[in-house]
Parts: structure tokens; C-alpha cells; sequence
């Protein structure tokens, strides 16, 4: 089974790396290390649990190749596959890196920033 190094990121500069089997949630792995991140649904419906794809591994961090010149962080699909749809998360915010971690499963090592920072970014849930 294949497992990817996922750094979790929180903005007052602390981190932790877990190892994630593509078989399993970032969130469960995290709550099993004892990080502490919000979580509600599980489902994938409530964007109680999202973070920002920062880097993939081996590369720096955002794409310039965002239509009107700004950096983008990766697209989320290039580092997670869902066991459902991401239904909390609009195509645009998948594609700005935004990633439901109860439901995310790795494919690649990379880094995620997590707290409430990253949750006021994209606001409540659609179903809210």
C-alpha cells in the first residue's frame, strides 16, 4: 500500500507531517496522530474540514499559469482523489486548491494550510 507524507500547515507557523495510505482520509490519519482540526459532516457536504493545497512534492508552491498573470496554488486534483464528490467545494475553489480533508485521499506528498483561516476564505457551506 502506498503512503504519501501529508504537512499540515497552521498559520501561527506550526506544522505536523502524517503519513497518509491513498486508501485513507487525511482527516482520519490526523485525528489518529492527535492533530486537532475541525470536522463536522464527513461527507464531504459542510466545508467544516477544508485546507489549501500549498505545494505538491518536489515543486515550490503556486502556478503562474493563472489566465490573468497571478500565481494559483495547485488544483487540488492534482494531489487528492475523493471517495465521493466534494459537493462543499465549487470547481473554482478545487481549481484555487481548496480540499475537503474528510474526505481527501493523497496521491502525492505535498503541504496543506488548515485552520480557520482557510475555512473564512471560502465561507460556508452551499447547503448552509
Amino acid at each position: 500500500m502506498t503512503s504519501h507524507d501529508v504537512t499540515l500547515e497552521w498559520t501561527d507557523g506550526s506544522t505536523q507531517t502524517i503519513a497518509v495510505d491513498e486508501n485513507e482520509s487525511v482527516l482520519d490519519v490526523a485525528q489518529r496522530a492527535g492533530a486537532r482540526l475541525p470536522y463536522d459532516c464527513r461527507e464531504g457536504t459542510c466545508i467544516t474540514c477544508v485546507g489549501r493545497l500549498l505545494a505538491l512534492e518536489g515543486e515550490e508552491g503556486a502556478d503562474e499559469s493563472a489566465e490573468d498573470g497571478t500565481e494559483r496554488p495547485p488544483h487540488a486534483a492534482d494531489a487528492f482523489t475523493y471517495r465521493r464528490a466534494p459537493a462543499a467545494l465549487t470547481d473554482e475553489e478545487q481549481a484555487d486548491g481548496y480540499v475537503l480533508l474528510c474526505i481527501a485521499h493523497p496521491q502525492s506528498d505535498c503541504r496543506i494550510e488548515v485552520g480557520p483561516r482557510v475555512h473564512a476564505e471560502v465561507g460556508d457551506s452551499p447547503w448552509a
